[in-house]
C-alpha cells in the first residue's frame, strides 16, 4: 500500500498533560486511553471524536504523581482540552490532569513541559482529627491517610 504524500498527511500537536491522584492510585496507559477516548466522544460525539483523533503516546504515574503526552490532529487542541477537562475518573480512582502546554513535536514537548521525572513525594507522620496519621507532601499540599482513604489537606492543616 502506498502512503500518502506529505501535503496530505495528517498533522499533529501534541499535549502534554500533567496527572495527579491520590498517592494510592494505580493508574496505566490503557485505562487513560480508555477514558480519553470515552471523553472525547461524549463531548464531541463520534464524527468530532474521529477527527480529533486523541491518542495517548507516552505515559508515567506513580506516588500519585505523573505526566502524559496526547497526540490530536491539529485545529483541535481546544476541544481536546475541553475533553481532557472533562476527566474526573480513571477506573474508578479520582484524577485531576491539567494541560501543561501545547507543541509541535514529541520531543519539543517533553524538552519544555515535562523536565524529567517529577519530584516524589515526601512521606510524614502527622496528627490529623487529633490521632497520628501517615500522610504524603506534595509541595504546599498534603495527602492524609483516614480510615475511608486519603484527605486533601494544606500544611496549614495539619
Amino acid at each position: 500500500m502506498k502512503h500518502l504524500p506529505k501535503h496530505l498527511q495528517p498533522r499533529w500537536r501534541y499535549l502534554a498533560v500533567v496527572i495527579e491522584t491520590w498517592p494510592d492510585a494505580d493508574l496505566d496507559r490503557r485505562a487513560l486511553q480508555r477514558e480519553v477516548w470515552y471523553a472525547t466522544q461524549n463531548l464531541l460525539g463520534d464524527p468530532g471524536s474521529a477527527e480529533a483523533d486523541m491518542t495517548v503516546l507516552r505515559f508515567s504515574h506513580a506516588d500519585g504523581v505523573g505526566h502524559a503526552i496526547v497526540r490530536v490532529r491539529r485545529g483541535h487542541t481546544d476541544t481536546a482540552r475541553a475533553a481532557l477537562a472533562c476527566l474526573d475518573t480513571v477506573d474508578g480512582a479520582p484524577v485531576g490532569l491539567r494541560v501543561a502546554g501545547t507543541s509541535g513535536t514529541v520531543r519539543a514537548c517533553e524538552e519544555k513541559y515535562i523536565r524529567g521525572p517529577a519530584k516524589g513525594p515526601e512521606q510524614r507522620q502527622v496528627v490529623f482529627e487529633n490521632r497520628d496519621r501517615r500522610a504524603v507532601a506534595r509541595g504546599g499540599r498534603v495527602d492524609v491517610q483516614t480510615d475511608d482513604g486519603f484527605v486533601g489537606a494544606t500544611d496549614l492543616d495539619i
